[in-house]
């Protein structure tokens, strides 16, 4: 069965020794192999996984316990949360042995994901349109790479080099907000969903992407960037974080803000049903 279009994997760890994991609630232990959970997490409470052989071990009670599994899932109950790299995050873990090395996964909806990126990415006091157009840029950037490092077991790293996400921790009221107002809309050009790139600033002018990646994107043309006196930082293509806000200010609203960075785009919204 395909996976439907709105979840998201997401890599927080790769290539790490060992990794402390834990429930906001009481948490299940899963083996991914079979979908059987087999041990209950008690809330609040770490537990360290290590690499053992080709399977994993984890720490209780102070005592490591070989599983042997490569690979389980970490769910909370209810309505609760999952820590790691000592932050909450919402959906679910995985954390796996690759090669001898702990990988841990955040396997979540795409808008529960949205909502840990937009404030890591904008800070949350910028103008509101600003954040919504932020929400539906990152929405697309996130559609369109989905499946980029599927050989690493997940879609996307939680870091700049894809989209800072902070998860749980990092969500503000104002740009939860944006992201809700703004929910499943995407940026398309040839009915197609857009990897909407930005950079926090262009330096007073945005750059087509082929003066950086040998490839001119239609939909990515040179434009004044409305951040003058605001050092370049990024690669200067598609939209300007400084300049939306800037645009924002002036009473621009984020779809305007968006069709200005973006050429001879249009708005669409994901459907749930839909796979990829």
């Amino acid at each position: 069965m395909p996976q439907k279009a709105e979840a998201m994997k997401i890599g927080l760890l790769d290539g790490v020794k060992e990794a402390t994991i834990g429930t906001s609630t009481t948490g299940v232990l899963i083996n991914a192999a079979d979908n059987n959970p087999f041990y209950k997490i008690t809330p609040m409470k770490p537990y360290v996984f290590r690499a053992k052989g080709d399977g994993l071990s984890v720490s209780i009670g102070g005592r490591f316990y070989n599983l042997n599994v490569a690979r389980v899932i970490i769910k909370p109950t209810g309505k609760g949360y999952i820590t790691a790299k000592k932050r909450w995050y919402r959906g679910s873990l995985i954390v796996e042995n690759r090669g001898g090395n702990i990988v841990v996964i955040n396997d979540l909806p795409l808008e529960d994901y949205i909502l840990g990126v937009v404030p890591s990415e904008m800070p949350s006091k910028w103008s509101y349109e600003a954040l919504k157009a932020q929400a539906i840029a990152a929405r697309s950037y996130a559609i369109a790479n989905r499946g980029k490092r599927a050989s690493r077991g997940y879609d996307l790293k939680d870091t700049p080099e894809d989209q800072a996400y902070g998860g749980a921790s990092s969500e503000t009221y104002s740009t939860n907000k944006a992201v809700i107002e703004t929910k499943g809309i995407v940026v398309t050009y040839n009915k197609k969903v857009i990897p909407a790139y930005y950079s926090a600033s262009a330096g007073g002018h945005t750059v087509n992407s082929g003066q950086v990646w040998n490839k001119d994107l239609p939909y990515l043309r040179a434009v004044p960037s409305f951040d003058e006196g605001i050092s370049k930082n990024g690669h200067g293509i598609g939209m300007s974080q400084h300049g939306a806000n800037n645009l924002a200010k002036q009473g621009y609203n984020a779809y305007q803000i968006l069709t200005y960075f973006y050429n001879n785009v249009k708005f669409g919204r994901l459907d749930p049903s839909w796979t990829l």
